[in-house]
């Protein structure tokens, strides 16, 4: 494939060629956009819908907190009322900006257990077990505390420690030393189990961004176009191949319409949101619902928007007879002005925090070989994630089940690609997933009576301890839980009737086009997605690579 190719005519629409056209700048996309580029044989396009990730926000760890519901930096996606729920529908934050989410997530750092890899490569995955991706997630981490057998040093992605220690903090920690949880500084090791701090996707306190670690690096390349404000419409079928794609240009229905044809491959990185509806608005998908939408059916693939998977929290707020809490922080002019100090001049301090700060994986029945339930810890309080803290001292004990059963959909609304699709979570629709949500906050309980911790808890605010049948308490958190910001799986990596890509992401039936995004997991790693995203991205960069020049 040559470095650059001369442009060519469809219709009025002058047409640009490359030989990879990556359609999402998010946690994969720019992997693909750094690795693809990088032996400069290639000419490769990266288009992204949002704009350019100069909000200063982003780069501030705790930025979040603004750039979560904000227009400019979040598709502001929002999910269909949902049974599970109570008839409650969640807003579901996806980043719209280079860098994707990992512009604007909670900077949490966790590969999931290797079970997790093991299972993918049982259900026919050939090259996807734990010993598999191993390889990838190290070649792209530069791990603060050095290489070894399971970390990598020297890569794009910082992995740094939380620079910032609470009491509170300490105290949860020990707490679940004392119901026998082994203490942790490593969830991404040996062993997941345990609890302890998390690490964070930082350098030098601040964000490190897919866009930061492997696009910045890359932007000056010749052979690398990037095209921010780049709203996909369809992708180019000819005789059974993806051929290209259409875009138009500024984000709006009314901006000009331009043409990408590719030689190699169209890549869609687009999330478990964007990937199968562009899909979908392309003919590829579920045949019978895409004519319902008047789209002509280009290849009938049932699995596309199926299967989709998320992690659903619930947050349990407990009151301090302390002020100890970054509530009391916030709310407190003096000391707020103290916290942006300081992390202008030391770059340490509150505004170095993640979305969480401890972590704590857990079993919540001893037959189980692998945790079920995920702490995330918080030493203030809310209403909900991205919103101002409350006026009280509270910390947030959070637990979400790692391994759900419940299976939701992504459907069209819509044939015009401005038109969100409709989200359909489907969230705790099983026995088990009840159960899980329910021992779950059960957990929290124990851990906020043990002796390290109920010296510093004066009352639990939500959902109060007045909740205490197993049926009160699935009630309360179908009343009160969220999203983790994890949705995956729509399209579902595999070989069976519901799968959309073989185990190299090509999509099935259809030639020149992969999908490369949490999309592909047949099932939700148990833990955070951001990792796990950015090494699928490595991996199939490689595949990508191998297979344009076999």
């Amino acid at each position: 494939m040559g470095k650059r190719h001369a442009g060519e005519s469809h219709g009025n629409t002058a047409v640009e060629v490359a030989d990879f056209v990556v359609v999402g700048a998010g946690s994969a996309g720019c992997v693909l956009a750094n690795r693809l580029s990088q032996n400069g044989r290639h000419k490769v396009v990266l288009l992204e819908a949002g704009g350019r990730d100069l909000n200063p926000w982003i780069h501030v760890p705790v930025g979040y907190f603004k750039t979560m519901h904000n227009p400019g930096t979040d598709w502001c996606y929002r999910t269909e009322p949902d049974p599970g729920l109570n008839g409650r529908s969640l807003d579901w934050p996806r980043g719209k900006t280079l860098g994707g989410s990992s512009s604007i997530n909670g900077l949490l750092y966790i590969r999931g257990h290797r079970s997790d890899y093991d299972h993918w490569r049982q259900l026919g995955n050939v090259g996807w077990s734990f010993e598999d991706v191993l390889p990838y997630f190290k070649k792209s981490e530069d791990q603060e505390r050095g290489g070894d057998d399971f970390h990598g040093s020297g890569g794009p992605l910082s992995v740094s420690n939380i620079r910032i220690h609470r009491e509170l903090c300490d105290r949860f920690i020990d707490g679940g030393v004392e119901l026998g949880l082994p203490r942790t500084d490593d969830f991404n090791g040996a062993k997941q189990e345990g609890v302890g701090y998390f690490q964070l996707t930082t350098r030098n306190g601040r964000r490190c961004s897919s866009a930061v670690a492997f696009l910045n690096p890359a932007r000056r390349r010749a052979n690398l176009e990037i095209v921010t404000k780049a709203h996909a419409q369809r992708l180019l079928i000819e005789d059974g191949r993806v051929v290209g794609i259409v875009y138009r240009r500024g984000g709006r229905a009314d901006g000009e319409e331009k043409v990408i044809r590719v030689r190699g491959e169209v890549v869609l990185a687009s999330g478990a949101i964007g990937s199968p509806h562009i899909l979908m608005l392309s003919g590829i998908g579920p045949g019978a619902h895409l004519r319902d939408h008047g789209i002509a059916v280009s290849h009938n693939l049932p699995g596309v928007g199926q299967n989709m998977q998320d992690h659903l929290q619930t947050r349990m707020v407990f009151k301090t007879k302390k002020p100890i809490t970054l509530n009391d922080q916030v709310n407190n002019p003096v000391r707020k002005v103290m916290m942006g100090l300081e992390y202008i001049l030391r770059r340490t301090g509150p505004l170095t925090m993640g979305a969480s700060q401890v972590c704590a994986f857990v079993r919540t029945r001893p037959e189980l070989v692998a945790p079920d339930i995920q702490f995330h810890v918080q030493p203030l309080s809310a209403d909900k994630p991205g919103e101002g803290t409350h006026r009280f001292s509270a910390f947030t004990s959070s637990t979400c089940q790692l391994r759900p059963e419940s299976r939701g959909e992504i459907l069209l609304n819509s044939p015009d690609p401005t038109v969100y699709p409709k989200l359909i979570p489907n969230y705790m629709s099983t026995e088990l997933d009840c159960r899980t949500q329910v021992e779950g906050m059960k957990w929290s309980r124990k851990l906020a009576a043990t002796q390290a911790l109920a010296p510093l808890i004066s009352e639990e605010h939500l959902p109060g301890s007045h909740v205490q049948s197993d049926d009160e308490m699935l009630d309360a958190a179908r009343n009160i839980s969220q999203t983790i910001y994890h949705p995956t799986s729509t399209c579902k990596m595999g070989d069976g009737d519901d799968a959309v890509v073989d185990a190299r992401l090509r999509v099935h039936g259809i030639g020149g086009l992969r999908v490369v995004d949490a999309s592909i997991m047949p099932t939700i790693v148990s833990g955070n997605t951001n990792a796990p995203t950015i090494m699928i991205g490595e991996k199939a960069s490689d595949m990508i690579l191998e297979d344009a020049t076999a």
